[in-house]
């Protein structure tokens, strides 16, 4: 052998290459997750397959490359499955707001693109006209902050709730009235102001209206009579 024949370390040889091999493998997951933010679409498509995604392994360190910074873990772009679920959830937001009301629309502080797709939205009638616009809605929630908004919806939700408790509570207040006498008189211990006579009437009446299959107009006016003597919190 020559004496001008260079000596090569197999292991370093192989720990360059490996480097090389994972510098390809970045570049390649770079390119997609740039095309996954321009294609909504295959959020849909690939729910299978990012459950079975597995973190990608470390870089290795050869010998002469240890000098290069460590990528620390925040520093890393969101994960495929995070950005999808990211949309989805912009997407099912935006969802609910082509439910609500014109007037609730208008209460809301949102760009004035959003607000003509979300009432565009209910003149649309195709399927795939309404999915394709959906699409679009969600994404013009990406340039929203959906703080304010998820906030005004929950307290509209959270008044929603507290009139059907209280819708609730009215219509257990008339099956105790016609199951007996206690009850009358614990509602007049809580409301004094209560039409005795009147609720006295409706109760008998009710229960004529049950014991002769006749329509229960009674028993409808009770409800209304109990809804004017048991005001509603606010």
């Amino acid at each position: 052998m020559s004496t001008h024949d260079e000596t090569i370390d197999p292991k370093n040889h192989q720990d360059i290459n490996e480097f090389d091999a994972s510098d390809e493998q970045d570049e390649f997951d770079n390119d997609e997750h740039e095309d996954l933010l321009d294609e909504d679409e295959q959020y849909d498509d690939e729910d299978q397959d990012d459950q079975d995604a597995a973190p990608a392994p470390a870089r290795p360190q050869g010998r002469g490359l240890r000098s290069l910074p460590v990528v620390e873990e925040e520093e890393l772009p969101p994960s495929k499955t995070k950005i999808k679920k990211q949309m989805h959830d912009l997407r099912d937001l935006g969802e609910e707001l082509t439910e609500l009301g014109k007037d609730q629309i208008a209460q809301l502080d949102i760009p004035e693109t959003l607000r003509d797709a979300i009432r565009e939205m209910g003149r649309i009638k195709s399927f795939g006209a309404r999915r394709r616009q959906m699409q679009y809605i969600g994404k013009l929630m990406r340039d929203v902050d959906t703080a304010p908004i998820i906030a005004k919806l929950n307290t509209w939700k959270g008044i929603s709730q507290q009139h059907i408790g209280y819708m609730h509570q009215l219509e257990r207040w008339r099956e105790r009235l016609l199951e007996g006498d206690s009850a009358l008189t614990e509602l007049l211990t809580a409301y004094p102001e209560t039409d005795v006579q009147r609720l006295r009437t409706l109760i008998r009446n009710t229960l004529k209206e049950r014991e002769t299959g006749k329509p229960a107009k009674n028993f409808r006016e009770l409800f209304q009579v109990l809804r004017e003597t048991i005001p509603e919190p606010t």
